[in-house]
């Protein structure tokens, strides 16, 4: 248990950065399974427009720390890939 009070407001603090890189990892999650349930669906148009809402959102992500620089690649290139199969 912290005892001094530096510890204590370390706690508090990590409490709360965790809260807030939940809400960010889970709304990045959220726009990548738009993605892929537009390309499930078959629709070339829906996934693209959603790739695009999607792509910042990764990045942003990546930029706070929320996911590495190369694993927020390498999910848009993914996403990428699938939606231009899905166009051809």
């Amino acid at each position: 248990m912290a005892n001094s009070p530096q510890a204590r407001k370390r706690i508090r603090q990590a409490a709360r950065r965790t809260e807030i890189n939940t809400a960010r990892r889970s709304r990045m999650r959220t726009f990548v399974r738009k993605v892929e349930e537009a390309i499930a669906s078959g629709d070339g148009a829906a996934a693209k427009a959603a790739l695009q809402a999607a792509q910042p959102e990764i990045m942003r992500s990546a930029n706070k720390g929320i996911v590495h620089r190369n694993t927020a690649s390498r999910k848009i290139s993914r996403l990428a890939s699938r939606v231009k199969a899905l166009s051809v």
